[in-house]
């Protein structure tokens, strides 16, 4: 009973797991606190290396106080100090072995492992084995040619030189050429190249095996095979080769047809062994004719699709990461039609040591409790071994706090001095684990990791963390306390975690205060206070609606936001959940540069903080747009759709049906109405007889059909398109349907406009609109024209014509007639037009006015006469004409104008009058009329004369203020250029204006002859509006007005303009603006070119004439960058290129003087010619100098 406790209690021991101290990272801690070390950086268990270059074994590891470094070669003390090659980095373990005093890097092969030491322990590196890569030469050998019969199989064998790391293989001929493989011909795992069945094309080319080595980047080529075939029939008769298949080129050339057998692996049954995480390669290679095909399958499962790959033609199987689960048998069937055979290959599972717990390093305080744990699986098992300080533990001075259990190492009440680094190995035969964990033992009071006082703000009802980061050994004891209140807070809102976290579930605004977190331990305290502020919020009130917008209109999104305006609000907006612009993208041609200047000056997208508004959208802007706000405590985001209506796309897919003379079906398919349903379609139509790809408009639809009858005219050859149309606008039309031609008939309509008229007075012109193409009906369209004198009994006269006019000779003056027209194609005549009146032509009249009469007034006068005779106008009356014009002036000494003019009067009255307007008063006119018919102007009557009576006076030539002092202003004038009667003096008004008061009017009136006047100021400060009128008998006439409601010493006349108004400047000021247009269109150029291209210089290297070999039969493949550059050499200097050169390099440089060195080389950078650097501009460029590199600025 006893010894089952004790098992019991051993038993819950190890699942024990004490909570150790965490050292933190603060890097002023990691320095102050004692550490054993740790290995951070070391080079891998296997490890190969070039031998080419120095040999780097790499050993770093971290401790306080740093720790020293030793090492062991093959399990021996390794003194690096002797060896004059070897040695070691400062504050590093890393080992470097240079060669450049001779030696062989493979004398340092071997197995090597690294000690990192101080007081408080030592750690392990894992034991590390150095190989040098080798490329090993293929051995000298004469290979036989392979002789094999045609159908046969054949293995072309590699064998290559074993490297480390073994090479990469494949198969390429004399020509340097790769073999093509297919299900026939195929390289296997191996090396060897397999043929399933052996062809005699295959005989037209050789096959050398090569093995390419990756560190020293060579290819060893092996001596070419040459394969010999044994046909029944003449190796040249082989033309039948390229129009056969394999199965039909094996029955044409008589090759026997066999069953599948194996070439690899042979037998019925193979084994392999694969470790976990590896990959797993198959492979099953298979001779006959036909050449057999590969198929996989796993006893009792199916394959691993997820893993499992197929590659070679489906010859090997490859599966990565082997797990547990991948063991078990694997099968391949090979077959062709004349069978099949089976080969079971059994893959046995095996595992190196793997972690399932790894030991963790173990900070523990004086008398604290602690274990390491190291677990690992693998197959076979491990065996654990636990090492202290690099040497076995059961060598170790005994230690009670320490027991060793298994995989597990326990210590109890744990003393100062006791720290160490125990190392974990876990290995079997596949290989080992080794793991490094200290115990470090420390005495440490409190430590707050954080500033003794910070500011938390918090978003009110959020969850809240106020964190409180610290340290000791032992654990301190944490309490929180809320503006310097006594009770800890534990418990309700509060909850403590472990690492010190207070956690508020909802902070509240009665939350906020200081609060103050304090940690003990057996050495002391330390505390640090926060201060936590609670804020309102961040929240869309009203989010963005979705709209629905027309193309070219602007939409808006409204985003109002509630926030804490104690924090700082930052607005987003996002389309397509993508940042927005709000400039236009700026473009790289001069032809959109216009744009880009105005998208910088104008955006679209127009932003404010609680709105976004996009100008006149198009389809691009249609989105989910998303408005996010966002302080630095929380955001909140609104989304909504920006839907864009557009013209609609044009229709597809037109197609007739159902054809009869005069209809067809036309039918379509709509296209998108772009989120504006399409209200009609416009069906348009286009014939290629009379006007050849002029696109009419036949006839429109509801938009909600798409299939319709259409009305055609005959004699046409139609084909169609359609046009969609909604509320925003019409789409681009669809593409055209097929033609579609209809029989002809007679006309259906007769001519219009139809017109009869003389040229002249004694015939007359008989006119039509013809009968436009589609209209016709059918070919050899004609006219029959008829004719008749109105009011007579005469019989109508005919004919028949192709014109579109026929003229009647020989008629009476202005004689009605009848007309009527008719139109006639092959298939008939048309219908007769209405019948319309034409007259002959016409002559002048013979007549004038008579009994001409006269009434004026001052500015006006009214004509009466008496009307001439029918017969005398000889045509159609139009008009009855007055010619008149001002002969003078009844004041003396007054210059007229006497320019004629003349006033049109259009009656059919028999007491006809008129009335000739805006006459001058006071003045003598003179008159005269004639008749006016269709042919012209008839005889002029006699003249009379016509005297204007006395008016009102225009007004006064000028009125000049002058502000000759502080009290008084004086003004003058001119008579009106038109006094329209005789002066009797001119009348004076002013009055004061002061802003918006005006003063009282007052009147002064002066003598004709008086032309002056001096107006005393009463206030010197007073602004004046003068009126000048001149007077008549009649009464006064028009007033000149001065407004002088500034003070000036400048004469105010009515010639005084606006020199912004005047075209000169306006033309000055747009010349202007064009030539800084012009400057920086220049500019723009001149950056957008980048100034020159620099071609780097390349010299020609002529290929030696022997093989690039080496002696041993290999080449170096390494890129030519790797390789220094040869006999070029680049100068930064350069002067004018000389323009009398034609073909020297000076042509093509920055130089004048082309410099070469001795070995013939060219110095210096060149540039392509002026002509090839604007036809070749497109083309990347370089600066690859300082002097370019200032060109391409220029």
């Amino acid at each position: 009973m006893m010894s089952q406790t004790c098992r019991v209690a051993i038993f819950l021991l190890l699942c024990w797991e004490a909570v150790s101290i965490e050292v933190p990272l603060d890097p002023k801690i990691q320095q102050e606190l004692k550490q054993p070390p740790t290995i951070t950086k070391q080079s891998p268990k296997d490890y190969i290396v070039d031998p080419r270059d120095n040999i780097i074994i790499e050993c770093e590891a971290k401790g306080n106080p740093l720790p020293s470094y030793t090492w062991t070669r093959n399990r021996k003390f390794f003194n690096v100090a002797k060896d004059p090659r070897v040695t070691m980095r400062r504050n590093s373990g890393t080992l470097e072995i240079g060669f450049r005093s001779g030696g062989r890097p493979d004398e340092y092969e071997g197995e090597y492992q690294c000690f990192a030491k101080n007081e408080f322990g030592t750690a392990l590196s894992n034991k590390i084995l150095l190989r040098v890569s080798k490329s090993p030469l293929w051995p000298k050998e004469y290979l036989e040619p392979v002789v094999v019969n045609e159908g046969s199989h054949a293995i072309l064998p590699c064998n290559p030189p074993p490297g480390l790391p073994p090479p990469h293989i494949f198969w390429m001929n004399s020509a340097m050429l790769p073999i093509t493989q297919d299900r026939r011909v195929s390289m296997g795992l191996n090396g060897d190249l397999y043929f399933s069945n052996v062809l005699a094309k295959d005989a037209e080319t050789d096959y050398s095996c090569n093995a390419r080595f990756h560190f020293t980047h060579t290819i060893q080529q092996k001596n070419p095979f040459t394969l010999k075939v044994l046909t029944k029939e003449s190796r040249n008769d082989t033309s039948v080769h390229f129009s056969l298949n394999l199965t039909e080129l094996h029955s044409a050339r008589g090759i026997t047809e066999t069953t599948p057998t194996f070439l690899s692996p042979t037998g019925t049954s193979s084994s392999k062994t694969v470790l976990r995480g590896d990959e797993l390669l198959l492979e099953c290679i298979a001779a006959g004719v036909p050449t057999p095909s590969i198929t996989w399958y796993k006893k009792g499962g199916d394959l691993p699709s997820k893993k499992v790959k197929f590659e070679n033609f489906n010859k090997t199987l490859r599966i990565v990461g082997v797990s547990e689960a991948d063991a078990g048998d694997y099968s391949c069937l090979a077959s062709n039609k004349m069978g099949s055979i089976r080969h079971t290959i059994s893959v046995r599972y095996k595992a190196s040591p793997y972690w399932l717990s790894e030991p963790k390093n173990l900070i523990l305080a004086p008398e604290e409790d602690g274990n390491l744990i190291c677990r690992a699986n693998g197959l076979p098992k491990p065996e654990i071994t636990w090492l202290i300080n690099g040497d076995p533990i059961e060598s170790a001075p005994p230690n009670p706090s320490r027991r060793v259990a298994g995989d597990t190492i326990i210590f109890r009440s744990v003393q100062i001095g006791s720290s160490a680094v125990y190392q974990c190995n876990a290995s079997n035969e596949h290989g080992y684990l080794l793991a490094n964990a200290f115990v470090n033992i420390l005495d440490v009071q409190p430590r707050m990791l954080a500033p003794q006082s910070e500011v938390i703000r918090v978003i009110e009802n959020n969850r809240t963390h106020l964190d409180c980061p610290f340290f000791g050994s032992p654990l301190p004891m944490l309490r929180w306390f809320k503006n310097g209140q006594g009770s800890n807070l534990d418990g309700g809102q509060y909850r403590t975690y472990d690492n010190g976290t207070l956690e508020i579930k909802r902070a509240r605004k009665e939350d906020q205060g200081t609060y103050t977190c304090v940690a003990t331990n057996i050495l002391g305290k330390a505390e640090k206070q926060v201060r936590l502020e609670v804020k309102d919020p961040t929240r869309i009130v009203r989010a963005p609606e979705n709209l629905v917008i027309k193309r070219g209109e602007n939409a808006r999104f409204d985003c109002r936001i509630s926030y804490d305006p104690s924090l700082r609000l930052i607005v987003t907006w996002l389309k397509d959940d993508n940042p927005l612009s709000g400039w236009r993208t700026l473009v790289q041609t001069i032809s959109n540069w216009f744009k880009e200047v105005e998208s910088m000056f104008y955006p679209r997208m127009k932003k404010d903080e609680e709105s976004l508004t996009v100008t006149n959208v198009n389809e691009q802007d249609e989105g989910v747009y998303t408005c996010i706000v966002s302080t630095e405590l929380d955001s909140d985001s609104a989304k909504a759709r920006l839907t864009v209506q557009d013209r609609p796309e044009p229709p597809t897919d037109l197609e007739l049906t159902d054809p009869s003379e005069r209809s067809v079906r036309l039918t379509w398919v709509p296209g998108d109405d772009n989120h504006s349903p399409i209200k009609e379609f416009l069906v348009q139509y286009e014939e290629d007889l009379w006007e050849r790809g002029k696109w009419k408009n036949l006839t429109s639809y509801p938009g909600n059909l798409n299939s319709v009858i259409l009305p055609l005219s005959p004699y046409v050859n139609y084909q169609f398109r359609v046009i969609a149309i909604n509320e925003i606008g019409a789409s681009r039309p669809s593409r055209p349907s097929e033609r579609y031609r209809t029989s002809g008939a007679p006309p259906e309509v007769y001519p219009q406009k139809i017109r009869g008229a003389g040229s002249r007075k004694n015939n007359m012109e008989i006119t039509w609109e013809p009968v436009v193409g589609t209209d016709q009906n059918g070919p050899n369209l004609r006219y029959m024209v008829w004719w008749r004198r109105r009011d007579s009994r005469e019989q109508w006269k005919n004919l028949t014509t192709r014109y579109e006019k026929h003229v009647i000779w020989d008629t009476d003056t202005y004689v009605a007639y009848e007309i009527k027209v008719q139109a006639i194609n092959d298939f008939g005549p048309g219908p007769e037009s209405p019948i319309i009146i034409g007259h002959s032509g016409e002559d002048y009249p013979r007549s004038a006015p008579t009994n001409i009469r006269i009434r004026p007034d001052s500015t006006r006068a009214i004509i009466m006469w008496s009307p001439v005779s029918y017969e005398s106008v000889q045509g159609e009356l139009k008009e009855y004409r007055v010619y008149y014009w001002r002969e003078s002036s009844k004041l003396k000494g007054l210059s007229v104008s006497r320019e004629k003019k003349y006033q049109s009067f259009s009656t059919t009255s028999s007491k006809p009058q008129g009335t000739l307007k805006d006459l001058i008063p006071y003045s003598n006119y003179k008159l005269y009329m004639v008749v006016v018919n269709g042919k012209g102007e008839g005889p002029s009557s006699t003249t009379h004369d016509l005297q204007t009576s006395e008016g009102v006076p225009g007004p006064p030539r000028y009125l000049r203020v002058q502000e000759r002092n502080m009290d008084t202003i004086y003004l003058d004038w001119d008579q009106p250029l038109e006094p329209n009667g005789i002066l009797t003096g001119y009348t004076l008004k002013y009055r004061t204006v002061n802003g918006t008061k005006v003063g009282r009017m007052q009147t002064e009136n002066f003598q004709s002859n008086i032309t002056s006047y001096t107006l005393r100021k009463a206030d010197r400060n007073a602004r004046y509006k003068f009126d000048l009128s001149a007077r008549t008998q009649i009464g006064l006439g028009e007033a000149y007005i001065v407004d002088v409601t500034q003070s000036t010493n400048e004469a105010y006349t009515k010639d005084q303009v606006d020199i912004a108004t005047q075209g000169w400047f306006i033309g000055l000021m747009c010349a202007i603006a064009l030539l800084v247009l012009i400057l920086l269109i220049v500019c723009f150029i001149k950056r957008s070119r980048g100034g020159k291209y620099p071609v780097r210089e390349k010299k020609d290297l002529p290929l030696d004439a022997v093989d690039q070999k080496d002696q041993d039969g290999s080449f170096d493949y390494r890129d030519e960058d790797n390789k220094p550059l040869q006999g070029s050499q680049t100068s930064l200097d350069g002067t004018i290129k000389q323009p009398d050169s034609e073909d020297s390099l000076v042509d093509y440089g920055e130089g004048g003087d082309g410099q070469f060195n001795e070995d013939g080389s060219f110095i210096g950078q060149y540039t392509v010619k002026k002509d090839k650097e604007e036809t070749e501009g497109n083309e990347s460029s370089e600066a690859t100098s300082p002097v370019n590199a200032i060109y391409s600025l220029a």
